[in-house]
């Protein structure tokens, strides 16, 4: 069976984005379906019950549940269960292609993407991957691979984990952000010494325990020229908030803290100082938006992904990597006390991160996507 040789070439205007549910994969998809639909395309969105809870954010009716499951290598028992959980997800895959007849389909990652990929390989469909991370993903080479995606669009230079041969399908596209985040974007504007000056502390909900814990203490080692004028905004645990907004009034600060911030792209935007975890989102928003920070990668992360997300921002110039478990408070509290009182630095970072950043990283997608189907439209229509 051949989807693309069923589907008539002058009529099929639909892509299927497939993607794992978490915010780092659906917050990209999210901001390409966008821009394809204002263009014309209708888009499908195929991901795991977590991204059901997305639906709001996608065309009504355009979501679908697929079956999937995660590859546990160190858990051999559980291997055949999952296995069978992906199958199923295949055939459902091979099933709505039928009826959609989609001219590409899109990965974004995340083991909910795989059995879309492979899908679109068995029905001859083309279809590409979006990696967020500068370390590719484990579903994105599975799909690069075995799932022969024609295109790998990239948000970090240099990125790692693909063979050579991928490596020449590899397009610096950038991550797709909200509009949320566009809009926020504006100009730096330092604080003077005498000024407030605006702090953001985040790190999602592997992060928050960390700064919690050290934020105050760091802040305890600060100098009172620094604390006079501090104002802090962090995202902690609910069982945290207590604690940290206490430590923080203790100290003399006004701290807003909460667990989830709405206007998060508002408050990176009126920061003078970003302390924060290095995920793919965050490094492209705070690209997007330009603002100077200090990312300290998340430990242990898989294939260091982080780690190397953070040192593509440094190289830069954009921000500064510290290692957690390097970390002390007395130092930190150093480091920024100096960044503190140093404008032509912070300035400098949040112009070289804005740079960094690619505020049209949803088109770039979209036009590279529209490349595939134009290929794909051309070798269903050639002779034989």
């Amino acid at each position: 069976m051949n989807v693309s040789q069923i589907a008539n070439a002058d009529v099929s205007k639909t892509i299927v984005l497939a993607s794992g549910g978490t915010g780092g994969h659906l917050f990209p998809a999210q901001a390409l379906a966008s821009v394809l639909e204002a263009r014309g395309w209708k888009v499908h969105l195929f991901t795991d019950k977590r991204g059901l809870e997305w639906q709001d954010r996608f065309r009504e009716g355009s979501v679908q549940e697929i079956a999937s499951s995660t590859l546990t290598f160190g858990k051999p028992w559980l291997l055949p269960g999952q296995a069978s959980e992906l199958i199923t997800g295949f055939r459902q895959c091979i099933d709505q292609f039928k009826s959609l007849t989609p001219r590409v389909v899109v990965g974004f990652g995340g083991y909910p993407s795989l059995p879309v990929m492979m899908a679109a390989r068995y029905a001859g469909i083309s279809s590409m991957v979006h990696e967020q991370n500068a370390v590719a993903g484990r579903a994105n080479r599975i799909a690069a691979g075995l799932g022969n995606a024609r295109i790998i669009a990239s948000s970090f230079e240099p990125l790692y984990g693909f063979s050579d041969s991928q490596m020449a399908r590899v397009r610096l596209t950038g991550n797709p952000v909200r509009k949320q985040v566009i809009d926020a974007a504006c100009p730096y504007d330092p604080s003077r010494a005498d000024e407030p000056f605006n702090l953001l502390v985040f790190g999602g909900s592997q992060g928050a325990q960390f700064f919690s814990d050290f934020m105050p203490k760091m802040i305890a080692e600060l100098p009172k020229a620094v604390l006079k004028t501090l104002r802090v905004a962090q995202q902690c645990r609910p069982e945290d908030i207590d604690r940290v907004r206490q430590a923080y009034e203790a100290a003399g600060i006004t701290a807003l803290c909460k667990s989830f911030f709405e206007d998060m792209p508002e408050l990176i935007a009126r920061s003078h100082l970003v302390i924060c975890r290095s995920g793919a989102s965050s490094v492209a928003e705070l690209g997007v938006i330009g603002r100077p920070a200090i990312y300290v990668p998340l430990p242990h992360s898989l294939d260091n992904d982080q780690l190397r997300n953070a040192q593509s921002m440094e190289k830069a110039g954009g921000g500064w990597v510290m290692l957690q478990n390097e970390m002390t408070p007395q130092e930190t509290a150093a480091v920024f006390t100096r960044l503190r009182f140093d404008e032509a630095d912070l300035t400098r970072t949040a112009l070289a991160a804005s740079a960094h950043g690619r505020p049209n990283a949803a088109e770039l997608l979209a036009d590279q996507v529209e490349e595939l189907a134009r290929e794909a439209q051309s070798e269903d229509t050639a002779p034989e």
